[in-house]
């Protein structure tokens, strides 16, 4: 087989074959099925956009939805606001830019993400989001299991303690 042909060229796109699509579930169980989540409700503004509100304080959250083990939030970045270095505990997630574009820090790099871009991590993953840009960002989060506990990380953040659970 020539390694030159993707996936896609092989198998064709999955998406044009709607018959072979399984009907999504009502409450994800997998972390395909929780970035599809984050992706649908992206796709329709009209589930979170009347929702955002901007606070040049502190970032604002919002939990938009909860499940059996999961919740989603909302929270919108004004330039310059940020997470501080922290990982999410006992919790996986899915994080997804709604609008704007944020930057992601971890210690393999630095990422920027704009609007669509997606990021699937486990427990443990330490990053420091930040709106770096000089518009406001919004991004949605998704955590299985919902989000109890979310220590900050000296090495990067002005505080060595664990703070108040606040989604990122």
């Amino acid at each position: 087989m020539n390694s030159s042909h993707s996936d896609l060229q092989i198998a064709g796109d999955i998406l044009e074959v709607q018959h072979l699509l399984q009907p999504a579930r009502e409450h994800p169980a997998t972390v395909a099925e929780f970035a599809g989540l984050a992706r649908s409700i992206a796709a329709d503004r009209s589930q979170w956009a009347h929702l955002v509100q901007y606070d040049a304080v502190s970032r604002w959250y919002h939990r938009l939805r909860t499940g059996p083990g999961y919740e989603v939030w909302l929270l919108s970045w004004v330039p310059g606001q940020g997470s501080g270095a922290h990982d999410h505990g006992a919790s996986s997630g899915v994080l997804t830019v709604l609008a704007g574009e944020l930057t992601e820090r971890t210690e393999r790099g630095v990422q920027n993400l704009g609007a669509g871009s997606q990021r699937v991590f486990a427990p443990g993953y330490v990053h420091d989001v930040v709106n770096d840009s000089l518009e406001p960002a919004v991004s949605l989060h998704v955590y299985y299991p919902g989000l109890t506990d979310m220590p900050m990380h000296a090495s990067q953040s002005s505080s060595p303690a664990a703070q108040d659970v606040v989604p990122a």
